[in-house]
């Protein structure tokens, strides 16, 4: 990879970011949407981008598209034909500016679900991964009688997981041997859906020629099978939103050239580019350019993202520590005494910038109830509001926290040493103390169903009504649209108040879609000049997930369906880490490399890794939550730390945000919740060996941010079998070889490098030596649980 870059440009790169062309409509960057072939897809235009207004809105024609355009609706209908198969992009014209659409379009068969139940059943459903777990929505029928039930579906390639629902109880598919633990104690069925189109395609970054007047970017076309050279027919390039012209594309066999219309050479801009060919596409490649050049100003792709629950991080007054007084209230369910003065005094003593972290989720600051509850499961344990999730305000921060001036000068310091903040959003729920229930029961749902069942934890079955609690009632956003203005204002009262960077939003998928296309629109209209960034918090399928990341909604949610993947094979030595590329590889598929969605190892919800790794606990334990209170974890293996540092090497090398729980950091341990949720502990409370593991995770953390191919680069899995696993990050700047080895034995492996790079050498990124690279293949040793960065040239 040639890259020349004048010393001027490089100066200028690193002071600005890339944004629309000057004069958009929008400053949103249209993210490519995926539909199927045949079948008619809804898009809402708001969720392609965002503009002050969109009268005038028109729709190019498309010789393989039907587009409609419904103005009153605000949305478009789209039906792909066969011949849109791959990568294509249709256009849209509004106030003099057009816009180009890029689409995948796929053809994806149906898949026959069958079974054989003993007798007849009242209720026979198939559900799992690919539609989010929901036990209604696939009913199986037995057309001819003959005692078979089938189902069908449209799935695309990839890898689920399943099981069948009868009459009430789970079952696993009993023809299909293929299967895996869950998180509840059993078992669900996996089905691999193969490709269309096998040979698979990639567009490897090849070039970047900026030292003249005319900067191009070189990139190369690899698939498996015949490679006829391609035309420029073949070519998706896009300068931010708007089509390159083919007299700026230069192709030599399967090697693409893009020279930089006059449009990307100044200031700010997005260069995408994508190649299809047969149906078959690539993934876009995109590169931020300032001058010509690759961008070096961080943006929120470039965030190490540390999550803290205020109350448990650090008591920095204890003149606000006010425990609840409830005599079955257990200590570890109540209010600890951590603050926002306890995190602002470790902002300036320097721990987050020590730690290499630069960005902060802080848990909800919003004022809660005094009063301690029975939750609604068995065994009906008491809690209090310590975790923020119970607001009885929804303008005020509680007093056991700090204050909104406190809050204030918390943001600006971190803002000081670069550091963003987004605050956890509660806008399902508010207690029933709150004046909204109080005064505003119309505001809310109902508790008791038609059927005298109470509306509780329904998670699916009434996913947009439940109620988490019976204290804890839902908003009714689909039947009172006050609620709706009044909610999305608050997020934009929160933005104006605390001078936050964003927000991570909880329980997303229990609140309609509308309420978050109105609450983004509402933030880009008030603070049209600020980076705002949302994360949402949605467990369910990849469909229900990506039908919240948009711009018209969230910028990226939490990748829980790779988080579960992950945990799996790291925590699993008979599964294969061919598991976790299919994942990848799905990840990809459906939110490009270049996504911001979080990456997890663990979180508030979830039982620390360390208690897995230590043997404490077993994926399909069912005991996870009454241990939390009998028979907390200690982490008694020094092996399990080494555990815990592979699975971080993993998370700050891969695309997407690292999320960095705290604790991580020092190899926490904890059961489910409470026990999750221990007091983060710093000096003389840290023992050596997890001193020892704070410095390597540091290490880590510091590595993704010193190295731009590990943070905006492409992603190619080289190896993956039962032990181990390389991918390789590049840009137009470097590139990282990252190799992994999950077994307790010492291994050697042999990679194969793509011969179009020509490397030569692979220098050790955590270490000081360097290894050569022979006829394309680098020579690996690895210890038990080992990892090794190398950027390869």
């Amino acid at each position: 990879m040639t890259i020349r870059f004048p010393i001027a440009i490089l100066l200028a790169a690193l002071l600005a970011g890339c944004g629309a062309p000057e004069g958009s409509v929008t400053r949103d960057l249209i993210t490519p949407r995926t539909l199927t072939v045949g079948d008619t897809t809804h898009l809402a235009i708001g969720d392609l981008f965002f503009a002050d207004s969109y009268d005038g809105l028109t729709v190019l024609p498309h010789p393989a598209l039907t587009v409609d355009h419904d103005p009153t609706a605000g949305r478009l209908t789209i039906t792909p034909q066969r011949a849109a198969e791959g990568l294509t992009t249709f256009s849209l014209a509004l106030r003099g500016d057009t816009l180009d659409v890029p689409l995948y379009c796929e053809i994806r068969d149906l898949h026959r679900f069958t079974f054989r139940p003993d007798g007849t059943p009242d209720k026979l459903t198939v559900f799992g991964s690919f539609n989010s777990w929901n036990r209604d929505h696939l009913p199986m029928s037995d057309p001819d009688g003959d005692g078979l039930y089938e189902a069908s579906v449209r799935l695309e390639p990839g890898r689920y997981e399943y099981k069948f629902w009868m009459d009430g109880e789970e079952i696993v598919d009993p023809e299909n041997p293929d299967r895996i633990p869950n998180p509840f104690g059993a078992y669900n069925s996996v089905l691999t859906v193969k490709p269309r189109h096998p040979e698979g395609a990639f567009l490897h970054r090849i070039d970047a020629d900026i030292d003249r007047p005319d900067p191009s970017y070189t990139f190369l076309d690899a698939r498996g099978g015949p490679q006829a050279p391609l035309d420029t027919a073949a070519v998706v390039a896009l300068a931010g939103n708007r089509r390159i012209d083919s007299r700026w594309i230069a192709i030599e066999g399967r090697r693409v050239t893009v020279t930089l219309p006059p449009g990307l050479r100044e200031g700010a801009g997005t260069l995408r580019v994508g190649v299809t060919d047969g149906g078959l596409a690539t993934r876009l490649q995109r590169v931020d350019l300032f001058h010509g050049a690759p961008s070096a100003r961080e943006g929120w792709r470039d965030i190490i993202l540390y999550s803290i629950m205020i109350d448990r991080f650090h008591d920095g007054d204890p003149g606000n520590t006010r425990p609840v007084d409830h005599p079955e209230l257990a200590a570890k369910a109540n209010f600890h005494g951590g603050d926002l003065q306890g995190i602002l005094d470790r902002m300036k003593e320097g721990y987050f910038d020590s730690l290499g972290v630069n960005a902060l989720w802080l848990s909800p600051v919003v004022k809660n109830t005094e009063k301690a509850h029975r939750e609604w499961p068995e065994p009906h344990r008491y809690y209090s509001g310590y975790h923020g999730y119970w607001p009885v305000d929804h303008e005020a921060v509680d007093p056991r926290f700090g204050d909104m001036n406190l809050l204030q000068t918390v943001v600006r310091e971190a803002h000081r040493r670069d550091m963003k903040v987004l605050l956890d959003f509660v806008a399902n729920h508010t207690h029933i103390d709150h004046p909204f229930f109080q005064a505003h029961r119309e505001y809310y749902g109902v508790l008791d169903l038609p059927d005298g069942r109470q509306n509780i934890r329904f998670w699916d079955e009434h996913r947009l009504t439940t109620w988490f609690e019976p204290f804890l009632p839902s908003f009714d956003y689909l039947g009172s649209e006050e609620a709706l203005q009044t909610m999305t204002d608050n997020v934009v009262w929160w933005m104006g108040k605390t001078g936050i960077d964003g927000f991570r939003h909880d329980a997303v998928k229990h609140i309609p879609n509308r309420f978050w296309r109105v609450g983004t629109a509402k933030l880009k209209a008030a603070y049209p000049d600020r980076d705002i960034y949302q994360i949402g918090e949605t467990f369910g399928g990849y469909g229900l997930i990506s039908s919240y990341v948009n711009n018209g909604q969230l910028d990226g949610q939490f990748n829980f369906n790779l988080f579960y993947a992950a945990r799996q094979v790291f925590l699993t030595p008979a599964l294969s880490f061919d598991i976790l590329a299919q994942e990848l590889d799905k990840t990809h598929a459906v939110y490009g490399f270049d996504h911001r969605m979080g990456n997890l190892m663990d979180s508030h919800d979830q039982i620390r890794y360390m208690a897995y790794t230590d043997g404490d606990l077993a994926l399909d334990s069912p005991d996870a939550k009454e241990m939390a209170w009998t028979d907390p974890p200690t982490v008694d293996d020094p092996v399990s730390y080494d555990k815990a540092r592979l699975y971080q090497a993993y998370l700050m090398t891969i695309p997407g945000i690292p999320v960095m729980y705290y604790g991580t950091e020092i190899g926490m341990t904890g059961a489910d919740d409470p026990d999750n949720r221990r007091p983060m502990r710093f000096g003389a409370d840290v023992t050596e060996r997890e001193r020892r593991h704070y410095e390597e995770i540091r290490d880590l953390v510091h590595l993704r941010r010193q190295h731009s191919a590990l943070r905006r680069g492409d992603y190619q899995t080289l190896l993956a079998d039962g032990d181990c696993m390389a991918y390789l990050r590049s840009d137009f700047r470097e590139r990282v070889l990252v190799v992994l080895n999950k077994s307790d034995r010492g291994q050697e492996r042999t990679i194969a490098l793509p011969a179009v790079y020509g490397l030569s050498q692979a220098d050790d990124l955590l270490g000081d030596g360097a290894l050569p690279i022979a006829d394309n293949s680098l020579r690996v040793t690895l210890p038990a649980y080992g990892y090794a960065v190398y950027r390869v040239w």
